[in-house]
Order: C-alpha cells, then sequence, then structure tokens
C-alpha cells in the first residue's frame, strides 16, 4: 500500500554521529556529490565566459591593439551583447536536446570549441563567433545543468545542490577578473576552455538522470543509476516506484502543464526585470559618487560569492519562499533608496554602457560628502539580496516545479525569455537614463514589489517534497502527497 509507505521511514535507524552532509538517512551522497560537481563546471565556464569581455575590451580599444582587431565603441558594444543572443540561442537549442539526448548529453554537447576560435582571432568576425558560441554554450548549460542536478539529487539536499551552478558560475568570474590582471587576453580564452574539457571527461562517467531513463522505459538502468548515486545501503524502490506512478499518470491523463510552466517563466522574466544586469553594467555610473576608490567586479563578485553560499546553507534549512521573501524585500529597500538618492542628485550622463562595464579598471570619482557611500552600500544591499534569493532559487525552482514530461522543453523555453528580457532591458536602459537614472531605479523598485507578491500568490515551497510529489501538487491542485488517490485515479484509468 502506497500510502503506507510514504509514512515508512527509508531506513528504521538513522545513523548516528555520521555528518548528514555525506550521508543520511541510508544515503551515501559522495557519488551525488560527484556527479554535480562535474556538472556545474559548466556554470564554471558559463561565469567565466559571460564577463570574459571585462579585461579584454580595453586591450582592443586600445592605442595598441591589432590593427585588424581594434574596435571602436558600436563594435565594442556588439562584442558585448552578443553572447546575450548566443544565450538565448542556447536555450532553445536546450528545447530539443534536453529530451532528445537527454540531460547529460545536452551538457556535454555545449563544451562546442568557442574560447579556441577567440584565442587564436585573427580578425573581429572570428572574436565575434566565438562571444556567441560562448553564450550559446551558456544558455544551454542554464536550461540543462538545474534540470539534471534537481533529478538525481535526493529530496535532503535538492536546495543545497540546487545552488551549486550559481556558486560556480560566480567563481568563474570571479577566476577570469583574478586571471585578467596579468594574463595576456588570447590566453584568457584559452585558459577557459580547460573546464569545458574537464567537464566533458569527468560527466563520461557519470550516470544519466534515473527520471529520464525510466521515461525511456528502462527500467534497469535506472534502478542501477539511482543505486550508484544513492548508495548500497539505500532501497531505491520505494523512490522508483514514486517517479512510475507520475510517469503512468502522465501517459494514461493529460496533467496540467501551464501552471508550473508559467511560473518558470514568470519567475525567470521578473529575475531580469529587477534589473540585475543593467545595474552590473552601469556599477560605474552609481560608484563614480563614492569618495572611496575600489575594484568594482571584485567588490561585487565577493558579495555575490557571499550570498549565495548563505542561500545554500539556508536553502534546506529556511524554505525556498522564506529567501525570496528576504531577497525582495532587501532589493525593494535598496532600489527605493537608490531611487531616491539619484532623484535628488542627479548623475552625470555615462558614457556608453559596454565601455562602463568593461573599464572596471579604472579608478573612480571622489565624491565630496559621506551621501557619497549611499548608492555603494545601496548597490550592495541590492546585489546581496539578489543572488541569495531570486538569482540561485529561480534556477532551482524551475527545475522542480516543472512536470517531467516537458521539463527539457520547458527549461529551455524559460532560458530563452530570460535571457531575451536581459538583451532588451539591457538596450532600454540607456534609453530610460535619458529622463534621469531614477526613473530605471523606480521601475526596478515596482518590479520588486510584483516578486513580492508572485511570491506569495504563485510560487509553492518546495522544500523537503520529491520531484514527484510537487508534481502531484499540481496536478492534483490539493496535495503534495502521492497515495492512494494517484493509485485509485491510475486504476479506474
Amino acid at each position: 500500500d502506497m500510502a503506507k509507505d510514504e509514512e515508512t521511514p527509508l531506513l528504521s535507524k538513522r545513523p548516528d554521529k555520521v555528518c548528514v552532509c555525506f550521508y543520511c538517512f541510508g544515503i551515501r551522497n559522495s557519488r551525488l556529490f560527484m556527479a554535480v560537481f562535474s556538472a556545474v563546471l559548466g556554470n564554471f565556464s558559463f561565469g567565466y565566459s559571460m564577463v570574459y569581455p571585462s579585461p579584454v575590451l580595453p586591450v582592443l580599444q586600445g592605442p595598441d591593439a591589432d590593427p585588424r582587431l581594434k574596435m571602436d565603441t558600436p563594435e565594442a558594444a556588439l562584442f558585448g551583447s552578443i553572447y546575450t543572443l548566443g544565450a538565448a540561442a542556447g536555450g532553445l537549442g536546450a528545447m530539443l536536446f534536453n529530451d532528445m539526448l537527454g540531460r547529460k548529453m545536452s551538457i556535454m554537447l555545449s563544451a562546442v570549441p568557442s574560447y579556441m576560435l577567440m584565442g587564436g582571432a585573427s580578425n573581429l568576425s572570428m572574436l565575434y563567433v566565438g562571444r556567441f558560441l560562448t553564450g550559446l554554450a551558456g544558455g544551454m548549460t542554464a536550461a540543462s545543468i538545474p534540470v539534471y542536478i534537481s533529478e538525481i539529487s535526493h529530496k535532503t539536499v535538492r536546495g543545497a545542490l540546487g545552488s551549486c551552478p550559481q556558486i560556480t558560475a560566480v567563481a568563474g568570474a570571479l577566476t577570469l577578473y583574478a586571471l585578467g590582471l596579468w594574463v595576456p587576453w588570447r590566453w584568457l580564452a584559452i585558459a577557459g576552455g580547460v573546464p569545458a574539457l574537464l567537464m566533458v571527461t569527468l560527466l563520461c562517467c557519470m550516470p544519466s538522470s534515473p527520471r529520464r531513463l525510466l521515461s525511456l522505459g528502462r527500467e534497469e538502468k535506472a534502478e542501477q543509476a539511482l543505486r550508484w548515486l544513492r548508495g548500497p545501503d539505500y532501497d531505491v524502490n520505494p523512490e522508483l516506484s514514486a517517479i512510475q506512478v507520475i510517469l503512468d499518470l502522465s501517459q494514461l491523463a493529460t496533467p496540467v502543464y501551464y501552471k508550473p510552466i508559467l511560473i518558470s517563466v514568470g519567475m525567470r522574466f521578473l529575475q531580469q526585470m529587477t534589473g540585475i544586469t543593467p545595474i552590473l553594467i552601469y556599477l560605474q555610473t552609481i560608484f563614480a559618487k563614492s569618495k572611496v576608490s575600489l575594484y568594482d567586479a571584485a567588490l561585487v563578485g565577493a558579495v555575490r560569492l557571499v550570498s549565495v553560499l548563505v542561500a545554500a546553507c539556508l536553502m534546506d534549512k529556511a524554505g525556498r519562499k522564506a529567501l525570496l521573501y528576504t531577497s525582495s524585500m532587501l532589493m525593494f529597500l535598496s532600489s527605493l533608496t537608490l531611487t531616491i538618492t539619484s532623484h535628488t542628485t542627479p548623475c552625470p550622463n555615462p558614457p556608453n554602457s559596454t565601455a562602463l562595464f568593461y573599464n572596471s579598471q579604472n579608478d573612480l570619482v571622489s565624491g565630496t560628502t559621506g551621501a557619497s557611500f549611499i548608492p555603494v552600500v545601496s548597490t550592495m544591499v541590492f546585489i546581496f539580496g539578489y543572488a541569495m534569493g531570486w538569482g540561485p532559487i529561480t534556477w532551482l525552482l524551475m527545475s522542480e516545479v516543472l512536470p517531467l514530461a516537458a521539463r527539457g522543453v520547458a527549461s529551455g523555453l524559460c532560458v530563452t525569455v530570460s535571457w531575451l528580457t536581459a538583451f532588451a532591458l539591457t538596450h532600454a536602459f540607456t534609453h530610460l537614463l535619458d529622463l534621469g537614472l531614477y526613473v530605471p531605479y523606480f521601475l526596478f523598485t515596482v518590479v520588486c514589489v510584483l516578486c513580492l507578491l508572485f511570491n506569495a500568490v504563485c510560487i509553492p515551497e518546495t522544500r523537503g517534497r520529491s520531484l514527484e510529489e510537487i508534481e502531484n501538487y499540481f496536478r492534483t491542485g490539493r496535495s503534495f502527497t502521492i497515495g492512494s488517490r494517484s493509485t485509485s485515479q491510475l486504476e479506474s484509468t
């Protein structure tokens, strides 16, 4: 009886005096951690490639640049923004490959040799194509890695492991900033290919998603994969049975797909509409009021890393919704402060947005009053709030709430919407600046309020729930439990 099985613990006794991170409820997580590490190397490359132009454009726009590669302002803007278009295309590719080839193979496919193309570039076209391909790879990993991690993870550690893609992406960006201080730009590109090569090598030894294998009718392979991930002391049969019940219901009845898909797309849209991308691009404008000379890229990277680590520690304890509430409130208060500050103290007209973002090594303009610290502090609070909630959690929730039958296609759709929104908002921000910096900040403040309402009304709490329980919740609209109601529905059908 499945209702009784749900109330029966996986093991009669819980191991004592053993770290629950590596061994809990009979599960040996060390192999799971290795599989997650192998996958998130793709996110390391994603973070690395996204900020790659930061140390490169000042060189290519400088007086000593190779005439064949020298960029003016429009060319530099294209080099920076074409990445987002590639990421959107990667999301579309993931819609096809996630279900056709599987999650693991889609991640491995993202390791295209784009870095070598940029490292050996002899003209601008090679740089543009290489930059677009890195964006393509980033879009595919952004859609595939969270799904793969979610489907192989046990519910007790899924929240913490779901934060790993954001952690490694931030680590990749910090690594790029550090290497960019002394490594030539061509060697930076070649170094960027190392994590991708390591990712492919390690993933060859990792199992495919057990849920994906079961959906293909490969029960024996699914059992082997799950047993490898959980360890020999774990009884895989209850978990496999729960997955199979949901798969059978999906085949015999039309599940309600639109609600979780709309929630996922809404989260990705709101995440970008909070203004995180334009704020990062226009950091120099905000910091220009400060009398403290800081390396804005390193400061932002440090804040993002700390906040994502905080989110990873609290994800499975405080829950997703509590962190999203906290994140929304911090972003709301900081963006409101920036709105008031920029309205009362007008900013100087900024130069081209790409130049602002990629000339982060320049000294900052000194302020004259103590109030000049307010934009800096507010921006740091905004980034901290974003990176502890709406940054990592939206990716995790996307992979949790999407139904198995539509997870591959829908995750690609979410990534495409996310990057197209980022591209459009970044360009619109330039025009909004003509009205005053407080105008886009006020827009971001309103969006943060919408984030609060969206979290309260639309987003379910998924902490401690299996993916099958979450899918059953959207199917029935009543309960997370997979019990007699589900089995009786299957039998009657």
